[in-house]
């Protein structure tokens, strides 16, 4: 393993602006495996725990809240939705030698603006009523961009691994965040927001589609009874209120913020002041807050509170397991976050068949997918694959992780990387 290089605070001269330091400290990490400071929302699966995550994307589907329901089914248990994972992830990151804390001190990329862009999953199991979770954090990509406001952006890609309580890999979660330049960030703080009251035939639509949501549940979705060009239901998630996002973090918990109140939130201030700027009482509240605070991201230069593109990426996987019912099987999700979806927003889930093929064995459905706010803008664009039964084989095969171990699929995506960006 290599030495990081210096990580000597940034001067004046240079914070806010992308060097080639940063971008060399940067690629030293890949690889490396990284601690994680917070425990887990959730260390198991419990009937409680999905529950409360689904409720907070607004799915009710007995497969995720009812263990009789699931005993009766493919998966002869409860199992948890496919998003879930955001929750779970006991670290299996080794205990980093000195030289390994060097390397990962600090934050390359200080000073920068941060906005996470591309989100990709693959599932390769579920995890089931009672199962235990572990998660491996690692760098696996570094790569160099022109913004469209001709700055220097660093694109970091960062993949999550997660295995169940047997060892089992479970699935994998691929983050690319952009960084961005000081004159990038404001440059895209000018967005201006236009939001008008909605009026009482909107609100009946939005009621209307509520009403007409339809879930194809223990009825199997066959393989060859699906077309190309077929539409799947659409689901509506908003007008999005504060209330939305408090109810959606009961069940996803915190994340960046560790959890707890008072005390327990003193202790960690004490130690990381950064993660609770104070507000306009000047009381420390968590950095998190710009996303039910408007106040707070004005002040952060954009014109309201948002969304997390967590509850985008969850908002799909419910119009596709709803549309591909109990025993489909949801294999991968690829999503890009491209406008910000603020409170007052509603945002509509849709998505269609652009093919389907029969591969290894597989009956694979490809769909496009994405969120449209009431606007009619694409705020968050992607790609599905969905293994489907059919009348020949009701049971549908789950996919093989293409490799068995966390260390595996490490080297594995390093090189998944490496051929799809040689430079």
């Amino acid at each position: 393993m290599t030495a990081s290089p210096s990580a000597a605070p940034q001067s004046q001269e240079t914070l806010g602006v992308l060097t080639d330091a940063a971008l060399e400290r940067s690629r030293a990490r890949l690889g490396v495996p990284q601690p994680q400071h917070n425990p887990p929302h959730n260390y198991e699966v419990s009937r409680d725990a999905s529950r409360h995550f689904a409720y907070g994307y607004g799915d009710d589907n007995p497969l995720y809240c009812d263990p009789e329901y699931g005993r009766a089914g493919r998966w002869d248990t409860l199992i948890a939705p496919p998003a879930f994972l955001y929750t779970m992830g006991e670290d299996a990151a080794p205990k980093p030698v000195a030289e390994t804390k060097s390397l990962l001190k600090g934050d390359p990329f200080a000073g920068l603006g941060s906005y996470q862009a591309v989100m990709e999953f693959e599932w390769w199991r579920p995890l089931r009523l009672g199962d235990r979770c572990r998660m491996l954090q690692a760098q696996v990509g570094v790569q160099e961009k022109k913004s469209s406001f001709g700055g220097r952006t660093a694109h970091i890609t960062h993949d999550f691994l997660y295995e169940n309580g047997d060892g089992q890999m479970h699935a994998v979660r691929r983050g690319t965040w952009i960084n961005a330049e000081r004159h990038t960030s404001r440059e895209r703080s000018k967005e201006v927001l236009r939001q008008e009251p909605y009026t009482p035939g909107q609100l009946e639509e939005i009621d209307a589609a509520y009403a007409a949501e339809t879930r194809r549940g223990a009825e199997p979705r066959f393989w060859e009874d699906v077309r190309v060009g077929d539409e799947i239901q659409p689901r509506v998630k908003g007008p999005l209120t504060t209330t939305d996002v408090v109810v959606w973090h009961m069940g996803w918990g915190m994340q960046l913020t560790p959890p707890g109140s008072f005390r327990l939130a003193h202790r960690v201030r004490a130690k990381a002041p950064g993660l609770y700027p104070p507000n306009a009482l000047n009381v420390p509240d968590t950095v998190q807050r710009l996303h039910w605070e408007p106040q707070r991201a004005q002040e952060l230069g954009l014109p309201s509170s948002y969304d997390y593109g967590a509850m985008r990426e969850t908002w799909l996987t419910h119009a596709l397991t709803d549309w591909m019912g109990d025993d489909g099987w949801l294999w991968k999700l690829r999503c890009e976050h491209r406008r910000f979806n603020y409170l007052g927003d509603t945002t509509w889930v849709r998505g269609k068949v652009t093919g389907k093929q029969e591969h290894q064995g597989r009956h694979e459905v490809h769909l496009e997918v994405w969120c449209e706010n009431q606007r009619g803008e694409r705020t968050t664009p992607g790609t599905a694959v969905v293994l489907l039964p059919t009348r020949r084989r009701p049971r549908v095969d789950l996919p093989a992780p293409p490799a068995s171990s966390m260390s595996g699929m490490v080297e594995h995506e390093l090189e998944r990387y490496r051929l799809k960006d040689p430079k």
